[in-house]
């Protein structure tokens, strides 16, 4: 291939790709001295300065984009007569090339990518952009399953699926939303929609609508709608449903689909209030029956308060009058209120047998705190503690309640279960740029695995580096340290010392720019000091 540079500064290397909108060249950015992907715009109806105007201004739209799942786009320039784009170089494959050749993707493996998709895509659209166009060949997904969508604000501008002023439509609409195969604008709900096909692309090995070469008859079936349903999707099956709604109103926006995929479940709808029976006409005068206390809860005091059970019971919060004590083994009385009285005497009852075994618990221990020589320790089968240790002995007929631990009593039936509540963990030191890039050189020349993981794709994608030439670079080493390091910012520097297994040593000081990536700091670029 002859020389050809861009611009006065992009130098094209080698093809590496091409589709119906252009050709795609790695090329190196002779100013900055980095790897980066340029796109040769193209179109059937060739650019006008119009054209090219808005190629441009929407490149320098999409430019705006800062997102781990989205290429992000260095320029827009004019040459040879129409627009070029100067991208993130990214080593990859399109999705598009993936179902090519495996047929069609487990919807777990789906739903994972379709939530970077999602996620990259949310992001657009906070900042006012439209991609027009998302369908797999514009999805890049790289070795270790990081997604990025590519290719925002061009499809209009090189009048790729949309209709011409003559009628005919250019490009393939096994993609489009139903609205815009009927002739609306494209817009966020659109993008929605063209997430939905993609991922039933992936699922079930072809768009929802097929794949005709006879355009015109596809675009009618895109129109009214109506696809098959999806047979490989499994629970993805109501997110496809909801994301391939053909009514845009009704369709959830991309954040909502974002976070449908995370958590692989249709978002429950706004809660509404419904009446299951009428209202009735007129009160009654009956006394509406008492819920149950849930499990754990303090007892509820009713309107008409019952007989205290014992004097060994629970206080109630607001003293109520003293009243005759209900008989050792009462029946309990019909009625609503005979069972709140059935409940709390058998509350007291329980009590009554804690204190018991507390009692005997102390008697069969001897002055130095171990069981009595008797050979004998008291068991109870009805209670348990959380940590398998015996309740506490108590002084009083009431529980004990002491400053480092505070038990919890629940009476259900006639078991009693103390809990022991843990003090609240410490939430965990947050780890700082500097501490980041000592801890990746511990991790050196050993645990590569790691270590490389830590490295974002641009970082990669500058240096053209593989797993595998990496692991070539770090098995040289015997040892490696760093030394003198500070962060000013998110940049850090830092003195490395590497220690080669034919005993030499090299020693280098770098800067490194990093990146917060969900919650831990990964390394974005490298420059000498």
């Amino acid at each position: 291939m002859e020389d050809r540079t861009i611009a006065g500064r992009y130098r094209l290397t080698d093809r590496i790709g091409s589709g119906g909108m252009g050709v795609v060249w790695r090329a190196q950015d002779t100013r900055l001295r980095r790897v980066v992907a340029v796109k040769e715009l193209l179109s059937h109806t060739g650019f006008d300065d119009e054209a090219t105007r808005r190629a441009v201004r929407e490149g320098r739209m999409a430019a705006r984009l800062q997102h781990p799942n989205v290429i992000a786009l260095y320029d827009v320039v004019e040459h040879d007569g129409h627009p070029w784009l100067v991208m993130e170089y990214l080593p990859s494959r399109s999705l598009a090339a993936i179902l090519s050749e495996r047929g069609r993707l487990p919807h777990e493996e789906a739903q994972r990518l379709g939530a970077q998709l999602a996620a990259g895509l949310a992001a657009a659209h906070r900042a006012g952009v439209v991609h027009r166009d998302v369908k797999p060949a514009n999805v890049l997904v790289t070795e270790f399953g990081t997604v990025k969508v590519t290719d925002f604000g061009t499809s209009r501008a090189a009048d790729e699926v949309t209709v011409t002023a003559s009628g005919m439509l250019v490009g393939t609409p096994a993609y489009l939303s139903p609205e815009v195969a009927r002739g609306a604008k494209a817009d966020f709900p659109s993008d929605v929609y063209g997430l939905g096909a993609t991922l039933y692309a992936a699922v079930e090995g072809e768009p929802p609508f097929g794949l005709d070469s006879n355009t015109i008859a596809l675009l009618h079936r895109v129109a009214e709608g109506k696809y098959a349903p999806p047979r490989h999707a499994g629970p993805l099956t109501p997110v496809l449903e909801r994301l391939l709604d053909p009514e845009p109103s009704t369709r959830p926006n991309m954040a909502e689909a974002a976070e449908m995929l995370q958590e692989g479940r249709v978002l429950d709808p706004a809660p509404t209030a419904v009446l299951s029976t009428p209202t009735p006409p007129a009160p009654t005068l009956v006394e509406e029956p008492v819920e149950p206390e849930p499990a754990g809860s303090e007892p509820v005091a009713p309107t008409t308060a019952p007989p205290a059970a014992e004097s060994s019971a629970p206080e109630s919060p607001t003293p109520e009058p003293p009243v005759p004590a209900p008989a050792p083994t009462p029946e309990p009385p019909a009625g609503d209120s005979g069972r709140r009285r059935a409940r709390i005497a058998l509350l007291a009852v329980v009590v009554l047998a804690v204190a018991a075994l507390a009692f005997l618990l102390t008697r069969n221990l001897g002055d130095d705190g171990q069981p009595s020589g008797d050979g004998t320790t008291p068991t109870a089968a009805a209670t348990t503690t959380s940590a398998g240790e015996q309740p506490p002995p108590a002084t009083s007929g009431e529980p004990t309640t002491t400053a480092t631990s505070q038990q919890q009593t629940t009476t259900t039936g006639t078991t009693t279960t103390t809990t022991e509540q843990q003090p609240p963990q410490q939430p965990p030191q947050q780890v700082g740029p500097d501490q980041a890039v000592i801890d990746y050189y511990g991790l050196l020349p050993g645990d590569q695995q790691s270590a490389f993981g830590r490295l974002t794709d641009r970082f990669k994608a500058e240096r053209n580096l593989s797993f595998a030439n990496y692991q070539d670079f770090w098995n040289r080493m015997s040892a490696v340290a760093v030394s003198d390091v500070r962060s000013e910012g998110d940049q850090v520097f830092a003195t490395v010392t590497y220690t080669f297994k034919d005993g030499h040593t090299e020693r280098e000081r770098h800067v490194y720019s990093m990146v917060n990536v969900n919650g831990q700091w990964a390394f974005d670029s490298q420059r000498g000091a």
